[in-house]
């Protein structure tokens, strides 16, 4: 999910160029109203039934419970900050950011549910997880208790799923994995990825996040929920088992509304964590997040808007990372002029929760130490935008209290 500013600087983007936004349809075929005999024989006997036996089973019918309507996701201004399956497992760091919750305007926490190795963080009872072994190392030991203590404060409790980087299953099935067109699996930085194209491999990622679900996580968000980057080097070297003929953008998008439909009855929130140059960009930077196509998937889009993550001179700014303030505006503007133009055309647009930066970023040249005040600089910039929600990262999970407003 966090990759430094030179994997896809927003200056070798084409911004607004094009792709066009992705619409799936399915065409359905009419069915016969012819019955076949048997049937229509089985049918005789209800004609002979009496006005009163009639009367009775009709009487039955109404009586009969109805099914439950699925329940509504929660609406709230989310603030939040990540914390890591190896922190959630551990009693010090749980307590520690609880509180941090407790004490200050937070009041949501990210999860890892599935995590950056692409194990299962919690022992899991989804039968493709026990037989793939997945689950067999769960940093976290007991998650519903876990999640207890957090509903017990109110916290809104968000799953991250990650989703197509997924060394562990690549290798423990690569039957799902991206192959090379020489042969062997395709490594990204050194880690293989499963392709994005397999719905087999939808199944089992969403099993996991329906999963989530029914434990009482209020929200999935689906994180690397995209093909790796570098994307022109990866279309000239990965045979993607892609027969539908799919572009990366369209293939994103149907996997969005798959399992967004998957997990409606369980009335979570469906999100996306999805690259920060994205915001602007009008195509999907090779990696499938175009972003009138995904917005329109999901109940919210999350950009990973840190300043240190853009290049020298992206939106006119030297070195964004040193302006924190500015970055923030000048990135989530165009999402918010994206959203507007879609709601004009009474098509839907997910809300904007954008993650902020809570970490200095030394490998940065001209970077600057954040602390308190570069923290505050990000969120007053999304507040003066009217997006009030905000998610901060940390890989440590080490967050600067002074930065956030008391709890009242």
């Amino acid at each position: 999910m966090k990759k430094i500013w030179s994997s896809i600087s927003l200056a070798s983007v084409l911004l607004f160029g094009g792709i066009a936004g992705c619409n799936a349809q399915d065409a359905a075929g009419d069915e016969t109203n012819k019955q076949p005999a048997k049937e229509k024989e089985n049918k005789k006997p209800e004609q002979g039934k009496t006005a009163k036996e009639k009367k009775e089973e009709e009487k039955k019918q109404a009586e009969a419970p109805k099914p439950k309507p699925a329940p509504k996701p929660k609406d709230i201004t989310v603030k939040g900050v990540y914390m890591s399956g190896a922190a959630a497992g551990m009693n010090s760091k749980f307590n520690e950011l609880t509180k941090l919750v407790d004490d200050t305007e937070l009041n949501s926490l990210v999860v890892d549910v599935k995590g950056d190795s692409g194990e299962v963080t919690y022992d899991s009872n989804v039968p493709q997880v026990n037989s793939y072994g997945s689950d067999k190392h769960p940093p976290i030991k007991n998650m519903k208790q876990r999640l207890k203590v957090m509903k017990d404060k109110d916290i809104y409790t968000i799953a991250r799923v990650v989703t197509f980087k997924d060394p562990y299953m690549a290798k423990k099935k690569p039957a799902f994995a991206m192959k090379k067109k020489s042969g062997g699996l395709y490594y990204n930085d050194g880690i293989p990825w499963v392709d994005p194209y397999k719905e087999q491999y939808w199944k089992y990622v969403t099993s996991i996040a329906k999963e989530a679900a029914k434990l009482g996580f209020d929200e999935i968000q689906f994180d690397y929920v995209r093909f790796p980057d570098n994307g022109a080097q990866v279309d000239r070297e990965v045979k993607f088992d892609n027969p539908k003929k799919k572009s990366k953008a369209q293939n994103i998008h149907d996997f969005l509304t798959y399992a967004k439909k998957e997990l409606k009855p369980y009335g979570v929130n469906v999100s996306a964590d999805v690259f920060g140059v994205s915001t602007s960009a009008k195509g999907d930077t090779g990696i499938g997040q175009q972003w009138e196509s995904l917005t329109q998937a999901v109940d919210v889009m999350s950009p990973m808007t840190y300043p240190s993550h853009y290049g020298p001179g992206d939106y006119g700014i030297k070195v964004p990372d040193a302006e924190p303030y500015k970055l923030i505006k000048s990135a989530l503007q165009p999402a918010i002029q994206r959203d507007k133009a879609l709601e004009k055309q009474k098509k839907q647009a997910a809300k904007i929760r954008p993650w902020y930066q809570d970490f200095t970023a030394t490998w940065v040249d001209g970077h600057i130490t954040y602390g308190s005040q570069q923290v505050k600089d990000q969120i007053r910039a999304g507040k003066e935008l009217g997006i009030d929600g905000y998610l901060l990262w940390n890989a440590s999970n080490e967050y600067t209290k002074e930065a956030l407003q008391p709890k009242n």
